[in-house]
């Protein structure tokens, strides 16, 4: 399923927060959004995940507007992990993946059991099914709440800075799930290096615009990355994978 956002602007009161930003992601692409804090990425997901309503621009779904779909619908083919969850009651972990199952009208008890051990496997959660959602670390939460994700059968994945919270390890495995999936993603990353080695192509957004887009190679450079993230960047290639890493340092003093 291809997204497409075009021409989405988001205002709060007199401030714009978000100005005009149009991108797409091709069916089946891992499209990362990278830039400062407080440039418009987690105000651009919320729209695209309808939490938040555009001033202007819309954003479609094979062409269809996701604003203008019936909740019920949007929820079968596109799936969210915000960046900030809250959890009021103390589900246990599968009780809380079982809920990626709701949207699906067609759903069993045997098809959700079978679904959320599945994606409960894959995620390294099934060992804390038992165990109450409040009581585990914010990583353990976090791989929960990616499960419950998966578990919703989505075609489009909309990530906020998926990572946060994980060690290396899960960080990798995560993103390497995500990227096997074969779902079309559009993920928030706050690790430039992460979403050199798993992202099809980037975009960098500063000021609530989009200032660069392409592939990671092409993009992460060190003029923007001085200019946008105001640090001095070495770029270098992995050893094994060929993908671009980056090394940082302050930029020197102006005199």
């Amino acid at each position: 399923m291809r997204l497409d956002i075009e021409g989405l602007s988001v205002d709060a009161g007199a401030v714009r927060l978000v100005d005009d930003i149009r991108l797409a992601v091709d069916s089946g692409a891992f499209v990362g959004l990278v830039g400062p804090n407080g440039s418009g990425k987690s105000t651009l997901l919320r729209c695209v995940y309808r939490a938040l309503r555009p001033a202007g621009g819309v954003v479609r779904l094979d062409g269809d507007d996701v604003h203008a779909m019936e909740p019920r619908v949007a929820a079968r083919v596109l799936a969210a992990l915000p960046q900030e969850s809250s959890a009021e009651f103390d589900f246990t972990v599968t009780e809380v993946v079982a809920m990626g199952r709701l949207p699906h009208r067609d759903r069993t008890a045997a098809s959700d059991r079978e679904i959320c051990a599945d994606v409960m496997e894959r995620t390294g959660v099934a060992h804390l099914a038992d165990r109450g959602f409040l009581a585990l670390s914010g990583g353990e939460r976090q791989r929960v709440l990616i499960a419950r994700a998966l578990a919703q059968r989505p075609r489009v994945l909309v990530l906020d800075e998926p990572t946060n919270h994980l060690d290396i390890a899960h960080q990798l495995d995560v993103l390497s799930l995500v990227r096997r999936s074969g779902l079309t993603v559009l993920a928030a990353l706050h690790d430039l290096n992460l979403a050199a080695a798993h992202c099809d192509l980037l975009y960098v957004i500063a000021d609530g615009r989009i200032v660069a887009s392409g592939a990671p190679h092409d993009v992460l450079q060190p003029a923007l990355l001085a200019e946008v993230f105001g640090v001095r960047a070495h770029p270098v290639r992995h050893p094994e994978t060929g993908a671009v890493q980056l090394l940082f340092d302050l930029l020197p003093p102006t005199t």
